[in-house]
């Protein structure tokens, strides 16, 4: 399947309905000479664009609006533009999510407000006090409540935060592509923290999004690779349920868990998408004229380069029971 857009090279899309619209707020993935690592240096983006269609079925042209934000318009910003998202405020206004270096090479993660769907956007002079790591989404409940939910391991910085949940437990000597390991180590799960109304900072502190095993009742193991939670958090709620999914990251999954409450704990519920050519994998989940579908990213366009990806969409189903069927790739 051809990737929804082809003159740039986007990926970790995160996908929101406005105005009758699918606004698709992605990464933009650039050319580079840094050399795979698995820190992800070479994942070296810069600005935002913002992309948007009216029709997903039958596909209709996918508008690029622009460059919406720059690492030099962000004055706490160091590199590493990295996976985005965005919300409407009760104010009306839209906020976008964004993870980034600060100037001592900590992933922390800003926000910066517009008037539009597609930008512009002003960013805050600082980030989210007691930010940290990547891959913000952004999720706003049926109550009007807003939630951001981040981390991400390895070079996300996540395992840097094992002696507690406040960004004040920074270790860095758990920089690099580490994590916890061991037979009855839990993983290590997802940030998640209320917004304040104004939807600029943190009401709470963050707390960590658990995901069961189903058969056990217990938090999934350190060392299971296979269903542990690595990156690309994302919620989407349906019938009641709210659905957090995710990528497990060396294994190349996207899974799922559901709970009645935002805050979980989850309950594990397989996989979503089996692995894509590339290392990464990152999406969203929406609905759209009735229909659920999956955003995600591919390395096709590049034949191969890790970090030069590409949009995809594809329908998703679930069952009787609210189950989401795999995709079939």
């Amino acid at each position: 399947m051809a990737p929804l857009i082809t003159h740039l090279y986007t990926a970790d899309p995160s996908a929101h309905v406005f105005n009758g619209r699918v606004y698709i707020y992605p990464s933009h993935d650039r050319e580079t000479d840094i050399q795979f690592n698995d820190n992800g240096d070479q994942y070296d983006m810069a600005d935002y664009h913002v992309f948007s269609t009216d029709s997903l079925d039958p596909q209709a042209p996918v508008i690029d609006h622009g460059v919406v934000l720059r690492t030099e318009d962000i004055p706490w910003v160091s590199k590493q533009l990295w996976a985005p998202d965005a919300a409407q405020g009760a104010d009306g206004k839209y906020y976008l999510y964004f993870p980034a270096r600060d100037k001592e090479g900590i992933f922390r993660i800003g926000v910066a407000v517009g008037d539009k769907p597609e930008g512009p956007f002003t960013p805050d002079p600082e980030p989210i006090k007691g930010s940290y790591s990547i891959d913000p989404a952004s999720f706003v409940d049926e109550d009007g409540e807003a939630y951001l939910y981040f981390g991400g391991l390895w070079g996300g910085q996540l395992q840097c935060y094992q002696k507690g949940l406040s960004a004040q437990a920074w270790d860095p000597e758990w920089q690099g592509p580490k994590e916890p390991t061991g037979g009855d180590v839990p993983a290590m799960g997802a940030r998640v923290a209320k917004l304040t109304q104004d939807m600029h900072q943190f009401a709470e502190e963050p707390r960590e999004v658990v995901i069961l095993d189903k058969e056990t009742g217990k938090p999934i193991p350190a060392d299971d690779h296979d269903r542990r939670f690595f990156e690309a958090a994302w919620m989407h709620k349906r019938n009641g349920v709210y659905y957090f999914s995710y990528s497990t990251g060396d294994t190349h999954y996207l899974c799922y868990a559901t709970s009645d409450s935002p805050y979980g704990p989850f309950t594990y519920g397989g996989r979503i998408l089996e692995p894509v050519l590339g290392w990464t994998t990152h999406h969203s989940i929406v609905e759209f004229q009735g229909r659920w579908w999956l955003f995600h990213h591919d390395c096709e366009l590049s034949k191969g380069v890790d970090h030069l990806r590409s949009v995809q969409v594809k329908e998703i189903f679930y069952d009787d029971t609210g189950n989401i069927l795999p995709v079939k790739v």
